[in-house]
């Protein structure tokens, strides 16, 4: 990494933004200076009119990089509270729904308990809830293919559900609450108390 690149990981700016100018600037201030000791006898000889030139370029040309560093810097700073506001909210986002999911994941359990699914056909079904295939779910867990399969089919019986979707269905329905104020609670949610947690 270069010593730029450390610089700018550092602080988030350019190490000297005014160096380039300021040197300009100096030029400038040279050209202006050595003419004055030259007091040339004509204003229209060749080399005024180089060192004239010279000046006026180096004189804009900083002028101009310092406000387009200017401008960058305003941007940088609103960008950097941009971020740091986008931060704070993930942040809290983070914290808001790690507790509902913690509360989620109880409620879960519970009705996983009231179906009476033996430990590891409560694994699997949370897995199932969480997007895995059986090939998925037996590469995590160790087990063949088909004895995970096996498993699945026995939440789906013991849960009166006829496969996956209405699996994640049962747990996940209340979390989109229709906003039609006649919208009908399935036989499903107003048996088993699971409800989005607050």
């Amino acid at each position: 990494m270069s010593l730029s690149e450390q610089d700018l990981e550092n602080d988030g700016r350019a190490p000297v933004p005014i160096l380039v100018p300021g040197i300009l600037l100096l030029v400038a201030i040279g050209g202006a200076v050595d003419l004055a000791f030259d007091r040339p006898a004509s204003w229209t000889s060749p080399h005024v009119v180089f060192e004239v030139l010279l000046m006026t370029v180096s004189l804009t040309s900083s002028i101009v990089l310092w406000l387009g560093w200017r401008r960058t810097g305003h941007a940088l700073v609103r960008a950097e509270s941009e971020i740091a506001r986008s931060r704070a909210e993930r942040d809290a986002w983070r914290k808001s729904a790690e507790s509902a999911l913690s509360g989620f994941r109880t409620e879960v359990d519970r009705q996983f308990e009231r179906w009476g699914l033996t430990p590891t056909e409560r694994e699997v079904a949370m897995l199932l809830l969480q997007g895995h295939g059986h090939k998925q779910i037996a590469g995590r867990t160790g087990r063949s293919e088909r004895t995970v399969r096996q498993h699945a089919v026995s939440v789906y019986e013991k849960s009166g559900l006829g496969g996956r979707a209405e699996l994640a269905g049962f747990f996940l329905e209340g979390l989109v609450p229709d906003r039609r104020p006649d919208a009908p609670r399935t036989r499903e949610q107003g048996s088993t108390g699971v409800n989005p947690p607050g």
